[in-house]
């Protein structure tokens, strides 16, 4: 996916080669608009392809669609996701089972079916829940897909309707004329465009200074945990608490769930993706607490991905004014299992100005005008622990 020359231009340049920005190049791509997807590394490396994989985001405004395109994905990119539908979500303390029951109650405001779970039900539809199963839901929507294989299914199927990926090229600037950017600028020379998206993910602020646009957002790591195999559950789709994640297709227990460690610069070179032991301890042992019939299951690996968070949470998905042909992508850690519905939003916005299925206003950048500078400090976001922590990190580069 890496030719050796430098592409000479495209109509639409996509800036991020995750999840949401090569889902965007393949929705252009469909319609025969030349696109081309450029990346710092390689595509998908990063938070794309390491996080629980769940689809199911109920308080989006991109939830109805989220749930009408993921059980045709594998379908119309043509390589398997690993899609499956349903998910059972359940609570170990009464907390949380209260809080699953608010959560059941908005996927049912959407008209999705979703049972409710006794403990005796969660113990018989997973073989691995305990006594300590008090109550829970079974959603008739949503479930879970293999990140990995999706990020590729994307990056293949975008490629077969004539799109392009550029590996390891960074963009360090643009090139602008009048109100418009012309062209982008990489280490490997200049690339010409009639429209950018910038789908960068924890680098998108940075990339968006240098076209005087604010764009607030704060980095953090992410991580999960992968488990020894054990025997399959009859749905693999299971979150509960705290945590998110699924059981893969081989047996593994693939768990997250924070809490995340702010990071406070990214380094030119992308950010650096690292787990750390504490919280995989952390994990481990709430993964434990949540399957008490696996807990005796050693952890064989862990992984970190950074993900951006804005400072409201939510996602941002906006054609700018001022330069008019730049559309911006930040899906503030929910990028995976929205990346159907975010994909075919953004291809709506660069094409015709607007979504056609859905009220995205809500997700504009016009709604940080305004925000203080010191936001993050405000929030507690930046702390002398995330400093002292981060520091190591600064220091070896």
């Amino acid at each position: 996916m890496t030719g050796t020359e430098t592409p000479r231009g495209a109509s639409v340049v996509v800036i991020g080669g995750g999840v949401t920005g090569l889902s965007a190049a393949w929705w252009l791509a469909r319609d025969g608009v030349d696109v081309l997807v450029l990346d710092k590394g390689v595509v998908g490396w990063e938070a794309s392809g390491r996080n629980g994989g769940g689809c199911s985001h109920y308080q989006s405004p991109l939830f109805a669609e989220e749930q009408r395109l993921w059980p045709m994905m594998d379908e119309l990119l043509g390589y398997p996701t690993e899609h499956q539908s349903h998910k059972i979500i359940f609570g170990v303390t009464q907390k949380q089972v209260d809080y699953y029951k608010y959560i059941a109650a908005t996927i049912r405001s959407h008209g999705h079916q979703v049972d409710d779970l006794t403990g005796d039900d969660i113990r018989r539809l997973v073989p691995l829940a305990g006594p300590n199963a008090l109550g829970g839901l079974y959603a008739h929507t949503g479930g879970q897909a293999n990140p990995q294989r999706t990020v590729q299914a994307y990056a293949w199927a975008l490629q077969d309707h004539g799109g392009r990926i550029a590996q390891h090229t960074p963009v360090i600037g643009f090139e602008r004329i009048g109100g418009a950017v012309t062209g982008v600028i990489t280490p490997r020379g200049v690339i010409g465009c009639d429209h950018v998206l910038v789908a960068a993910g924890p680098q998108g602020g940075q990339l968006m200074a240098l076209l005087d646009v604010d764009m607030p957002m704060a980095p953090a790591r992410a991580e999960m945990i992968v488990t020894e195999p054990c025997e399959l559950m009859p749905l693999r789709a299971v979150d509960g608490n705290g945590l998110y994640g699924r059981q893969t297709a081989r047996g593994n227990l693939a768990y997250g769930g924070g809490p995340h460690e702010w990071i406070e610069e990214i380094a030119p070179d992308g950010p650096k993706s690292r787990p750390t032991t504490p919280l995989v301890r952390n994990l481990a042992a709430r993964v434990a607490g949540l399957f008490p019939k696996a807990a005796h299951l050693r952890v064989i690996r862990s992984w970190a991905g950074v993900i951006e968070t804005t400072p409201d949470g939510r996602p941002i998905l906006d054609r700018l004014k001022d330069p008019g042909n730049v559309t911006i992508a930040t899906m503030s850690g929910v990028g995976f299992g929205l990346s159907p519905a975010s994909g075919h939003a953004l291809r709506d916005l660069i094409m015709d100005g607007a979504c056609s299925f859905a009220d995205i206003s809500k997700l504009g950048l016009d709604r940080f005008a305004g925000l203080a500078p010191d936001w993050r400090q405000r929030k507690g976001w930046i702390t002398a622990a995330s400093e002292e922590f981060n520091a190591p990190a600064a220091l070896a580069g």
